[in-house]
């Protein structure tokens, strides 16, 4: 009798290890939630991270791979001037956590409430799009990306040095069996010599280790092991393995053919499927480490010259909100446009296909080049 008692007693003690917070995380947790909260930081976690959420989280630890509060937290603790400031350690962690992430997505993803549910995936017809600006005269260059994780594999700041290495070579023999215009070839980032190296970057395809944001949330580890990069020989189509997301597969070109650009998406994102299972959530959708970019994860976008706009920026903002586009310089995300020249993208990707969040940007680079004409 006392030997089971004691055996239960000690499987519960286990179990109890399993899922407790280490000391340490904690403090650190109570301390970084008290500068966020004295901070003027305007970021959505502060908005969200109320003391009650704090209370509640902060002793859960996600069942698989153990991630904690401070995992899902620690890049918006460590960078007040995030404007998101979470990511997710796991894919489980949207679950265990939610009581953060599901305010957070709403907010950002315009009333995605955590009643609803994404639809199922659907590229439309893809014949449907046409060029924006078939003269030439205003979009420099368009891409459409999305991200991918691959089933059974945690998100970054989890994945050992092994499961890196062991994606990168699924990835890279998935990729290498593509053909006709996805047909191309990969790169990894380990050993790679500097001719390639030099190359990849002229092309502006080469990835960089991960900027302060990614660094915080442990997303940089063993880099850059496991890291690779795969472009077609026409250098229209590029896929990242293991940069921030396990997979950016991306489609661009010149000029402001979004048409074709889009096909081609379309057709490797299939091709891909096939060989590699996608982790997927019935209401999220398609699961990414950032809660931004959940659900189709599309972002289409164009660089765009528009100088009498730019001139009046409350104009462009205006248009921009009305079709849910985001205007940002074009070098990414924290940056200010140069030259008159905006990178401009769809910022919805939740609660709507993969065809209607690249609708509104068709739609809406359509009515700023209209307007841009008109002044």
């Amino acid at each position: 009798m006392f030997a089971l008692w004691y055996l239960t007693f000690a499987v519960d003690e286990i179990r109890k290890q399993d899922t407790m917070v280490d000391a340490a995380v904690l403090a650190k947790l109570e301390e970084g939630f008290a500068k966020l909260a004295a901070s003027d930081s305007k970021s959505l976690l502060k908005k969200y991270l109320t003391k009650e959420v704090f209370d509640n989280l902060k002793n859960k630890v996600t069942p698989t791979f153990k991630s904690t509060l401070l995992d899902v937290i620690q890049s918006g603790l460590e960078n007040h001037d995030s404007g998101v400031g979470i990511y997710a350690p796991d894919a489980e962690a949207y679950t265990v956590f939610a009581d953060l992430f599901d305010p957070i997505i709403e907010d950002y993803h315009g009333g995605f409430k955590k009643t609803d549910k994404h639809p199922a995936s659907d590229f439309g017809d893809v014949s449907s799009f046409g060029n924006v600006d078939p003269t030439n005269e205003y979009v420099i260059s368009t891409r459409v990306r999305c991200g991918r994780s691959m089933q059974g594999y945690p998100f970054n700041p989890c994945l050992t040095e092994a499961q890196y290495k062991e994606m990168e070579s699924k990835v890279s023999s998935t990729l290498s069996g593509l053909e006709g215009e996805l047909k191309g070839k990969f790169y990894p980032l380990t050993g790679m010599e500097k001719a390639v190296q030099q190359q990849l970057i002229d092309d502006h395809f080469l990835f960089k280790e991960g900027d302060r944001f990614l660094q915080a949330a442990n997303a940089c580890r063993y880099w850059p092991s496991g890291r690779g990069i795969y472009h077609n020989d026409n250098k229209t189509f590029l896929v990242w393995c293991n940069e921030e997301d396990h997979l950016r597969i991306i489609s661009m070109q010149q000029g402001g053919d979004l048409g074709e650009i889009y096909r081609r998406l379309t057709t490797a994102v299939n091709e891909i499927e096939k060989r590699v299972p996608f982790s997927h959530d019935d209401r999220l959708g398609f699961l990414t480490f950032c809660p931004t970019n959940l659900g189709t994860t599309i972002r289409a976008s164009v660089h765009i010259k528009v100088p009498k706009l730019a001139s009046n920026k409350a104009k462009l903002e205006e248009v921009a909100a009305k079709y849910n586009l985001q205007v940002r310089g074009t070098r990414g995300e924290h940056t200010e446009a140069e030259g008159g020249v905006y990178d401009i993208s769809n910022k919805r990707r939740m609660g709507l296909t993969e065809y209607q969040a690249v609708k509104e940007m068709y739609d809406g680079i359509t009515e700023l080049i209209k307007l841009e004409k008109s002044l």
